[in-house]
């Protein structure tokens, strides 16, 4: 009998534990999109990561955007080695445009590029990526900013405007043409969030001036811009964690909920990480049938720090500022196919 339930009590912790890490979706730098009755989620890896779902919680994995490499990626990155960093998914007149990247570690050796499709269905008889090349490229020694983590945002009038950037000088928005693979000219550029980068920190270098992965969503009057603090992809020592602002104008200031301007330092939390989850960050929102999500990746302490996809909802306070319940973190999670 006390065999009987020591071999019970193995076999309900096996099956606890196997329950426990069930595989989920392992993604960094999520954004997604909805096509009919599909969602679409891509991330950073090789050719770039791609999902799809029914319902935003069992997802498919489908492969990658790029069969080879782009043409133009070791132009800018001459160390890139087939991984596409931090993409960004947008749709304008029946095209869906794929924004990404390519960079040296720890460098600004870096390019954003854009990619383009009728469909994100890779069933469909139409679907077909067209890479259109670069959009923007940044050269050490030429430029203090980092052409890194793109988000496109139309403003009131229609325009395109293209937010980016990763330590360095901190975030930039800069104005593209009506292709929307181009910048326009005269070219508009703005800094619209910073961090202090020490006097004396080589140019080179990336600094401590922690900041990246901008997303702006457009919501109720305002533009709420997103990034990350902190440091991503250190395991256990990952300090990601997601700040925000606003503005009436796309191109700034964003202010945050003390009235500091996000490009003098300034940034709200809305979201860090906990015991049980570390680094969350690198978030994309959006509003997709009345509901309002921040898709992120965070990092799971009891899976030896694996990056796991998390959506959240995010409601909104009186005074207009977005909320989501931390005990989210624990509740949202997904299974792959």
């Amino acid at each position: 009998m006390r065999q009987s339930v020591q071999f019970f009590l193995c076999a309900a912790s096996l099956l606890i534990t196997t329950a426990t890490f069930a595989k989920q979706v392992s993604v960094h730098d999520p954004v997604m999109a909805k096509e009919g009755n599909t969602f679409y989620l891509f991330s950073t890896g090789p050719g770039i990561t791609f999902y799809s779902s029914p319902d935003m919680r069992n997802w498919k994995e489908e492969g990658r955007v790029f069969p080879g490499e782009p043409a133009w990626a070791k132009t800018a990155a001459p160390s890139f080695n087939d991984h596409i960093w931090a993409p960004d998914i947008y749709f304008h007149d029946g095209k869906y445009y794929l924004y990404y990247s390519v960079s040296g570690f720890g460098k600004n050796t870096s390019g954003i590029g854009v990619t383009t499709n009728a469909t994100l269905n890779p069933r469909a008889a139409n679907y077909k990526w067209q890479d259109q090349g670069m959009v923007l490229q940044s050269v050490p020694g030429r430029d203090n900013w980092n052409a890194i983590d793109p988000n496109i945002v139309d403003d009131a009038s229609g325009t395109a405007w293209m937010s980016f950037g990763s330590f360095w000088s901190g975030i930039k928005l800069v104005k593209l043409d009506a292709s929307r693979t181009r910048l326009a000219e005269p070219q508009a550029w703005h800094t619209i969030a910073q961090r202090t980068r020490p006097a004396g920190v080589p140019e080179e270098d990336a600094g401590p001036a922690e900041i990246e992965a901008p997303h702006i969503l457009k919501k109720n009057g305002y533009y709420y811009l997103f990034v990350s603090w902190g440091l991503c992809c250190k395991k256990e020592a990952s300090t990601y964690h997601v700040v925000m602002g606003r503005s009436k104008n796309v191109a700034g200031p964003y202010l945050d909920r003390t009235g500091k301007d996000m490009a003098k330092g300034g940034g709200s939390l809305l979201v860090k990480g906990n015991t049980q989850w570390k680094g969350v960050g690198h978030n994309s929102a959006y509003t997709i049938d009345g509901k309002d999500l921040l898709v992120m990746h965070a990092y799971e302490t009891a899976d030896n720090y694996l990056q796991k996809l998390k959506i959240l909802d995010m409601t909104w306070h009186k005074d207009g500022w977005p909320t989501i319940d931390p005990q989210d973190l624990d509740r949202y999670q997904s299974k792959q196919q």
